[in-house]
């Protein structure tokens, strides 16, 4: 799984932009974080990728792909810091920290990594698995 992150100015329309553009070519996305402050930013996780690649492309949005894994962790205070310090101490650097979903106290972490391999094998005994729905009724970029 990728996520498609793009590094923006944070004005009005930004967002709005770049949903239109994911819209255009019908691509539901499955879970999206916007960023805050002076930088805007946003991720896209989606089932269908080469569109969502060939939609951003099409409207001239620049990104980068980040490869994503997917964790569970106790819905509690610390265990995102520990985690985030696991992966610090192996020398990974986190892009993307997305709840994707929450069940039974138990929060499923998107992760965008640069090194996957190492950040697996760090988390080996948190990882799960999270697969983009496969229809999704109330997607960011549905068109109905």
């Amino acid at each position: 799984m990728q996520a498609f992150i793009i590094e923006t100015a944070n004005r009005p329309g930004e967002f709005a932009r770049q949903a239109s553009a994911i819209a255009q070519y019908d691509i539901n996305v499955a879970a999206v974080c916007l960023g805050v402050g002076s930088r805007g930013g946003s991720a896209f996780l989606a089932r269908d990728e080469t569109g969502l690649r060939t939609a951003l492309t099409g409207a001239g949005i620049e990104y980068h792909e980040v490869p994503v894994l997917t964790i569970w962790l106790d819905d509690k205070p610390g265990t995102a810091a520990k985690t985030a310090k696991k992966l610090a101490d192996a020398g990974v650097n986190i892009e993307l920290f997305a709840p994707v979903t929450y069940t039974d106290g138990q929060a499923t972490i998107a992760i965008g990594v640069d090194k996957i391999e190492e950040a697996r094998r760090v988390l080996s005994d948190q990882l799960t698995e999270w697969k983009v729905p496969e229809v999704m009724h109330a997607g960011i970029g549905a068109t109905s």
